[in-house]
C-alpha cells in the first residue's frame, strides 16, 4: 500500500513531481503554496483535492504520510523538522544554511524509523547509476580527476524572490553547485577537505529586476575541491566545476571522471567511457522522455526525478503499512548527513571566494550558541 503524499511548492519541480508520483500509483492528497492564489491554480491544474497556504493544513492531513518539500530553502527546515516530528516520511530539497541542515540532522536521528531524504535526483539518473557502478568495477582504476561542466540560461525567477538572493539560497552553486558536490561525493566515495572558489554575479539587475532591487546571488562559479577517500588514489582525488548560467541556446552537462586505466563522461542524459589503449564507447544511451514536458527544467533533474519516483514506489511497496518503507530501493538517496556535508562545502566555497584562499571543509558537530555572535561583540565593547 502505498502513502498518500502533501507536495509543498507550486514551482516547476512540483509541476513534473505530481504527475510522476500519479503515474507510479501514489495518491497526492494536498497541496501546499504560499498564497491561496498560487496553490488554488496548480491544484486545479494537477487535479489535487485540496490546497492550503497553511503548512500545518498539509502536515496534519489524515491522509498524507509521505511529505514532498520543494520550497524556498530558507523555508525547509521548519517544515522538514515538523514533519518528522508528527510522524510523516520527508523527502527534501536542500536548506539554506549549515545550522539548518543540522537541525534537519538532528530530527532525522531522532526518528530512525521514517524516510528522510534529500532530493537531489541527480543520484538517481540511469547514466549515473551506471557510472557508479563501473567506478566500482574499476572501469578507471584509481580516481584521479573530475571535471564538471554545467552551462545554462538564468535561473532567476521573472519576479524578485529568493533566487536573486544569496542569503535565502539562491544562486548557481547553492542550486545546482550542491546537486553537483553531492553527486561527485556519491559517485567517488570521497569527500572534500578542502576548497577554492571563485563567484560572480555578472546581471545584477533585468528587464523585471530593477530600480532598488539587485541581484547579489551567483551566476557563475568556478570552484576546486580536493576530496579523499577509500575509492580514490593515494594523493586524493582533485575537482574542477565550472557553472554559468549567462549562456543562451541549449542547456550543457557534462560530468567526467578520470582515473589511472581510463575515463567516463555522462553527457546529458548518455554515458561514454575509454579505457586506456581503446576507443571511446557509447555505454549507456538515451532512452527519451515521456513525461510532462517543462522547458525550464533540464532533461538530466527530469529523468533523475522519474527515477527516485519509480525507487519510492519499491521502496513504499514492500510493506503493507503506509509508513513503512524498505531500505534498499532508496541505498543511494542522500541522507540528510550528506546534505549537511553538501551544505558545509557550499559555505567554504563563499568564504573562500570572499578570502582568495583555500577553506577547509569542517563538518558541524553540535549547532552553535545562538548568542554567540552577540557575546563576542557585547566582550569587544567591553574592551
Amino acid at each position: 500500500m502505498l502513502p498518500g503524499v502533501g507536495v509543498f511548492g507550486t514551482g516547476t519541480t512540483a509541476r513534473v513531481l505530481v504527475p510522476l508520483l500519479k503515474s507510479e500509483g501514489f495518491e497526492v492528497h494536498a497541496l501546499w503554496g504560499q498564497s491561496e492564489e498560487e496553490a488554488s491554480c496548480l491544484a486545479e491544474e494537477l487535479n489535487i483535492p485540496f490546497h492550503t497556504s497553511r503548512s500545518d493544513d498539509v502536515l496534519l492531513h489524515q491522509e498524507v504520510d509521505l511529505v514532498c518539500i520543494y520550497i524556498p530553502p530558507s523555508m525547509t527546515r521548519q517544515i522538514a523538522v515538523k514533519a518528522l516530528g508528527i510522524g510523516k516520511n520527508v523527502v527534501c530539497e536542500k536548506a539554506a544554511t549549515a545550522v539548518d541542515s543540522f537541525k534537519m540532522v538532528t530530527a532525522a536521528r531522532y526518528y530512525p524509523q521514517l524516510l528522510s531524504t534529500m532530493g537531489n535526483t541527480l543520484r538517481f539518473l540511469p547514466a549515473f547509476v551506471a557510472m557508479h557502478k563501473l567506478l566500482l568495477e574499476g572501469y578507471v582504476g584509481e580516481v584521479q580527476v573530475c571535471d564538471v561542466r554545467v552551462y545554462g540560461p538564468s535561473l532567476l525567477d521573472e519576479s524578485y524572490g529568493w533566487t536573486c538572493e544569496e542569503l535565502m539560497g539562491g544562486g548557481g552553486l547553492h542550486t545546482v553547485g550542491s546537486a553537483i558536490i553531492d553527486l561527485l561525493s556519491f559517485l567517488t566515495g570521497a569527500r572534500a577537505h578542502r576548497v577554492h572558489g571563485l563567484l560572480r554575479t555578472f546581471v545584477q539587475q533585468n528587464n523585471s529586476i530593477r530600480g532598488i532591487r539587485r541581484v547579489t546571488s551567483d551566476d557563475f562559479c568556478f570552484f576546486q575541491m580536493l576530496m579523499s577517500g577509500k575509492r580514490s588514489s593515494s594523493g586524493g582525488v582533485c575537482c574542477t566545476v565550472t557553472l554559468n548560467f549567462n549562456m543562451p541556446g541549449s542547456f550543457v552537462h557534462e560530468v567526467m571522471v578520470v582515473g589511472s586505466a581510463g575515463r567516463l563522461i555522462a553527457k546529458g542524459t548518455e554515458l561514454y567511457g575509454q579505457q586506456n589503449g581503446k576507443n571511446e564507447e557509447l555505454l549507456l544511451g538515451d532512452n527519451g522522455w515521456s513525461g510532462p514536458e517543462v522547458k525550464s527544467m533540464p532533461m538530466p533533474q527530469m529523468q533523475g526525478l522519474s527515477s527516485m519516483v519509480k525507487a519510492l514506489r519499491l521502496s513504499f511497496q514492500a510493506h503493507e503499512e503506509r509508513r513503512s518503507w524498505a531500505h534498499e530501493p532508496v541505498a543511494m538517496a542522500p541522507t540528510f548527513e550528506d546534505g549537511l556535508y553538501v551544505q558545509t562545502v557550499v559555505e567554504a566555497i563563499k568564504r573562500s571566494s570572499t578570502s582568495g584562499e583555500w577553506a577547509s571543509v569542517d563538518i558541524m558537530r553540535e549547532e552553535p550558541d545562538p548568542n554567540h555572535n552577540l557575546c563576542e561583540a557585547l566582550q569587544r565593547n567591553k574592551i
